[in-house]
C-alpha cells in the first residue's frame, strides 16, 4: 500500500525525477547540441524541470475534473491511491475527522464512485485544486523568466509557446 502521509515536499521530488527530469534532460541536451555556454545549458535544464513540474500538477488536475477534462475519466488517481498535490494540500488542511475520512475513502473505497466523489468535492471545498492551479502557474513563471533570459527568437517563442500549452491543454 502507498504512503498516505506524504508531504508536499516529498510529492515534488517524485515528480521530479518520474516527469520533470525528463524533459529538463530534453531542454539540456537540445541546449548542448547548439553549442552555447554551460550556464545556458544549465538554465534550460532548469526550464525543463520547472515545465515539467507544471505539467505534471496539471494531470494530477484533470484528475478532479479542472478544465474541461475531456481526455482523462475524473478520479482516477485516487482509485489508484496515488496522493497528488490538490489532496496533499487538503490533507494538511482539513480537521483530523476529516482526514481520517479522505484516508479512508483513498485506502478502503476507492472504487466506489460515491465515495470518491466526495473526496474530489472535500478536496475543491478547501482550496486543493485552487492551490495546485496557483502552483502550477508559479511554476510557469519561473519557466518564462527563464526563457526572459535569452534573446527574443523563434526557437525562444517556440519555447514559450510550449509553456502555455503545458498550462492550459484540456487533455
Amino acid at each position: 500500500s502507498r504512503l498516505l502521509n506524504i508531504t508536499e515536499e516529498v510529492y515534488f521530488e517524485i515528480i521530479r525525477q518520474k516527469t520533470a527530469s525528463l524533459i529538463g534532460a530534453c531542454c539540456e541536451g537540445g541546449a548542448a547540441s547548439t553549442g552555447t555556454s554551460d550556464e545556458n545549458i544549465e538554465k534550460m535544464y532548469k526550464f525543463g524541470i520547472l515545465v515539467g513540474l507544471a505539467f505534471q500538477i496539471k494531470d494530477d488536475l484533470f484528475d478532479y475534473g479542472y478544465g474541461k477534462n475531456i481526455g482523462k475519466a475524473i478520479g482516477i488517481d485516487i482509485q489508484e491511491r496515488k496522493m497528488t498535490l490538490p489532496l496533499i494540500y487538503t490533507l494538511a488542511q482539513v480537521d483530523d475527522n476529516t482526514r481520517k475520512k479522505l484516508i479512508n475513502i483513498v485506502k478502503r473505497h476507492n472504487t466506489n464512485s460515491t465515495k470518491v466523489n466526495e473526496l474530489l468535492q472535500i478536496v475543491k471545498s478547501n482550496g486543493g485544486i485552487d492551490y495546485a492551479a496557483k502552483k502550477m502557474e508559479q511554476l510557469r513563471d519561473e519557466a518564462i523568466a527563464i526563457l526572459h533570459t535569452f534573446p527574443q527568437n523563434d526557437a525562444r517563442q517556440s519555447l514559450e509557446a510550449l509553456v502555455h500549452f503545458t498550462i492550459n491543454r484540456d487533455k
